[in-house]
């Protein structure tokens, strides 16, 4: 008998009618004998609903009263697909993040999960109930309501997964698994059948929206076998595991990009010690992840700095580094929103040569400029400006072979 956590997304429980078809596949794996654990996202589009009402009343939600808002999308989703599985004969209970006690830290909206306890879990399952639980959410150590971010439903499942020692987590989406890259934007993008946690975690970190990046660094760290599959169709989907002597031979696996990107760039920065710390602890303590950074070498006592952030992040970013800024007596505070991290991610990128040198090529055959860039064992990043995004990644695709009817 084989423990396995599924966790279904917004896309699959759009409707009453698309609950009703969850409810048959957990109910087949089930009476196929095995032990099920369900986490589930809010039906699709209410949580943009609740949080455009919460903008509704005032232009800066409060992240507490926010994620107290947000979360109720997930008491639908729970109790709608308990009801349609009980009324499949199947015995299931429904419980919300507090009930289940998935702690997480206090920063709300992007709260982290410290410890799940899996005594009421375990206690459903041995009585052969199926418990529903809410994903995206948590309680922090003074019983408030937290969120885990856009995406922290994949998360709540891969922790519930390693907290249980689950045999697999089952992530049921809108698409058949993870691709070379984003079908919509390329046509000849090929689903991969497996990838390693390495490759997915970078691929997710750069802007691949199949799993979010702590699901992926939670199942990294636990070993926890993660199955991307449809919701819609009965395919095979892609297995996220442990590397193997196969991955390597794949010089590139996958290209993502992001346009989810700002970059900001201070100039005539006094060059000494204890400067870029006076700029991004600001930046830290408001909960703002800072992806990219470039210092250029400082003349004259002075040096610009260049970083991205998220969109999201952008203008509160923004406005710190400005104020900062002005502590520190730098020239100006430069800003760009349009702009796009592409990137090529592949395990066989840290035994091969060349391949930086084919990517800065085949972006400068068509006129791309790059901003920036970023590189690790198995990926190179660079940004560019946001309308040449399309263009870049299906001729990156294509200069690495990665179409369907190609070996990548």
């Amino acid at each position: 008998m084989a423990l396995i956590i599924q966790k279904y997304g917004g896309t699959s429980l759009g409707d009453a009618g698309k609950i009703k078809k969850v409810a048959h596949r957990i109910r087949d794996t089930y009476l196929d004998g095995n032990n099920v654990v369900v986490v589930v996202s809010a039906m699709g589009g209410d949580t943009d609903r609740l949080l455009d009402l919460a903008r509704d009343i005032t232009d800066q939600p409060d992240e507490r009263e926010q994620d107290v808002l947000v979360a109720t999308g997930e008491q639908v989703s729970i109790s709608l697909l308990a009801m349609a599985l009980k009324s499949l004969g199947i015995n299931a209970i429904s419980f919300l993040a507090q009930q289940v006690m998935i702690q997480t830290d206090n920063a709300f909206g992007k709260a982290r999960i410290l410890k799940i306890d899996s005594d009421k879990i375990l206690k459903a399952l041995k009585e052969r109930m199926v418990p529903v639980i809410a994903g995206f959410q948590g309680i922090d150590e003074m019983g408030n309501i937290t969120t885990l971010g856009r995406g922290g439903s994949d998360t709540s499942a891969v922790a519930i997964a390693a907290a249980l020692k689950a045999d697999i987590c089952e992530i049921y989406t809108d698409v058949e698994g993870v691709f070379t890259t984003d079908p919509n934007v390329c046509s000849e993008a090929r689903k991969l059948d497996k990838i390693s946690y390495d490759e997915m975690l970078e691929m997710a970190s750069l802007g691949a929206k199949v799993l979010q990046i702590r699901s992926v660094q939670f199942a990294k760290k636990y070993q926890v076998p993660i199955l991307v599959r449809s919701s819609f169709q009965d395919t095979k989907g892609t297995l996220v595991t442990m590397e193997d002597k196969d991955m390597e031979s794949v010089i590139v696996s996958g290209i993502t990009y992001d346009k989810d990107e700002a970059k900001i760039t201070v100039t005539k920065v006094p060059d000494r010690p204890g400067i870029a710390s006076k700029l991004f602890t600001p930046i830290s303590e408001a909960n703002i992840v800072v992806d990219m950074i470039i210092q250029n070498v400082g003349t004259d006592g002075l040096t610009d700095l260049t970083f991205t952030v998220s969109e999201a992040d952008f203008e509160k970013a923004l406005e710190l580094v400005r104020d900062t800024a002005r502590e520190i007596d730098a020239q100006e505070v430069l800003a760009d929103p349009n702009i796009a991290k592409v990137s090529i991610v592949g395990m066989g990128m840290r035994s091969h040569s060349g391949i930086a040198s084919t990517m800065f090529t085949v972006l400068a055959r068509e006129g791309i400029n790059i901003a920036m860039i970023s590189t690790s064992e198995i990926k190179i990043s660079c940004v560019i400006e946001s309308k040449y995004t399309e263009l870049a990644v299906r001729i990156l695709h294509d200069a690495f072979g990665l179409g369907e009817n190609k070996e990548a």
